[in-house]
């Protein structure tokens, strides 16, 4: 079996400058190239990025049969329109609003308009409503009527939602 001579009298011409070397000092590069050892660069961090492990896709223990509470739900510019006048029907605007005939929704921060009272309006017993489109819904005030009839009001900053949210 063959054996590689000690080559310490030997020399080699590095693959980058030309320049020649003592064999004993021969340096490989992560490139393949043999270089002297003042010519010697390692290689960069960046070119041996770091794996990361993938994102997290689910929840441990999540809870799917939960279901948020109800909150009060900010309503458009004057959102109520008075039925006819001496009519006690109040008609409100509320963009998908997503509830059933029957439901009870109490108001909150309302102004006055057409006869009614802040007070009538925000009763804190709730009106029971009848859904007329995905938007709108009716209910009847519990005292006053309309004077003129077919007017909007209600303000800017009226809320509709459940009873039992305090304030």
């Amino acid at each position: 079996m063959s054996r590689y001579a000690s080559g310490k009298h030997s020399f080699f011409t590095s693959d980058r400058s030309g320049f020649r070397y003592p064999y004993k000092d021969m340096k490989i590069e992560w490139t393949g190239a043999a270089v002297g050892p003042d010519e010697f660069e390692h290689k960069h961090p960046q070119l041996e990025p770091r794996k990361h492990p993938s994102d997290p896709q689910a929840l441990r223990n999540a809870r799917t049969d939960r279901v948020e509470p109800e909150v009060a739900k900010l309503l458009g510019f004057n959102p109520f329109k008075s039925g006819g006048a001496g009519t006690d029907v109040i008609t409100v605007t509320e963009p998908s609003h997503g509830r059933n005939s029957s439901d009870v929704v109490r108001f909150r921060t309302v102004s006055g308009f057409d006869g009614f009272t802040k007070a009538t309006i925000e009763d804190a017993s709730g009106y029971t409503i009848t859904v007329v489109t995905a938007d709108t819904y009716t209910f009847t005030a519990a005292s006053g009527t309309a004077t003129a009839g077919n007017t909007r009001g209600g303000g800017e900053n009226a809320s509709a939602g459940p009873v039992t949210l305090s304030a």
